[in-house]
């Protein structure tokens, strides 16, 4: 056996159990699932071919009353929720940017705020979602009850909305919550080896030449971390519109009203709910056409704004 031979048996092995892994638990379920698109089946009876039905009725529209209706306003509405959390997305990215550049600082005992600051990324997610209901409880919450003691002290009665329970309260609670939590997690970790990797001599020359904070800022700091912002984007882009699940499943349930739930969510209750396996699995298409298409479009014109030193 040649040496370039022995050389590509071994990356082999080492590839082959990650290929596996990809076949078996990646590449399978999605060409599975791109079968079910096609059929309609309740996991009871045997798979019924339907060719695009489920897409016709997942994005078509008829004429009722004189004007267009989707076949499916669940599925327009649960996309709208979805892209509504996901306008919080350059807040956040951009908290953890502010938040990185605090971090950055040479100050005693820095390590020990950037590990306190990453905490709500290694805690149970559930159990963050169990806190922070808590927190929105309408009588027992800290949230109403800090706003029931500022209204006392300026003689008024005030109480605190319905976080939960009222559908123009539920989704901007969430998006508080999801702040909360992604304010200091990776996208701050990423923020913070770019600011570590911009070299000093640039405030420096800065500061000589009478650039003010603000101006090193605008013209030293979002220029050279411009890449890694391209990245988290791009990845919180793909996340938001997979996301949403979990914290609308603990907290609110999908409601009310399905105020809270996603197309992650929606998935879930045709799939598992309602046993109409070949409709949610036309909705996971859709979605990942909607990823892809985001996708593409981020790398088409964002991609070309992004400079590397």
């Amino acid at each position: 056996m040649s040496k370039r031979t022995r050389a590509i048996v071994v990356a082999s092995a080492f590839l082959l159990p990650n290929l596996l892994g990809f076949l078996f638990f990646t590449l399978g379920p999605a060409l599975t699932s791109l079968a079910l698109a096609v059929t309609e089946w309740d996991l009871l009876t045997p798979p019924r071919f339907v060719g695009f039905a489920n897409f016709g009725k997942l994005l078509g529209f008829s004429t009722e009353a004189g004007h267009w209706t989707p076949n499916d306003p669940f599925f327009w509405k649960y996309l709208g929720n979805t892209l509504f959390l996901m306008a919080g997305i350059p807040f956040s990215m951009f908290g953890s940017l502010l938040l990185a550049i605090l971090l950055n600082q040479k100050l005693r005992g820095i390590v020990a705020f950037r590990a306190i600051y990453f905490l709500p990324s290694i805690c149970p997610a559930v159990a963050i979602c169990m806190l922070w209901r808590w927190l929105y409880q309408a009588d027992v919450g800290l949230f109403n009850a800090g706003i029931q003691q500022v209204g006392q002290w300026f003689g008024q009665s005030w109480r605190g909305p319905g976080w939960l329970v009222d559908q123009h309260w539920a989704k901007p609670a969430l998006m508080q919550m999801g702040f909360w939590s992604a304010l200091g997690g990776s996208n701050m970790i990423l923020y913070l080896a770019a600011l570590q990797g911009i070299p000093r001599s640039c405030y420096e020359a800065a500061e000589i030449d009478g650039a003010s904070a603000c101006q090193r800022f605008f013209n030293i700091t979002l220029p050279l971390v411009a890449p890694t912002t391209f990245f988290i984007g791009t990845m919180s882009i793909i996340a938001g519109f997979q996301g949403g699940f979990m914290a609308a499943f603990i907290m609110t349930r999908g409601g009310p009203n399905g105020a809270t739930t996603t197309l992650e969510y929606y998935i879930y209750q045709n799939g598992f709910q309602w046993l109409r396996m070949g409709y949610a699995s036309a909705v996971a298409w859709v979605l990942f056409a909607l990823v892809l298409g985001f996708t593409i479009l981020g790398w088409r014109y964002a991609a070309k704004r992004v400079t590397y030193a």
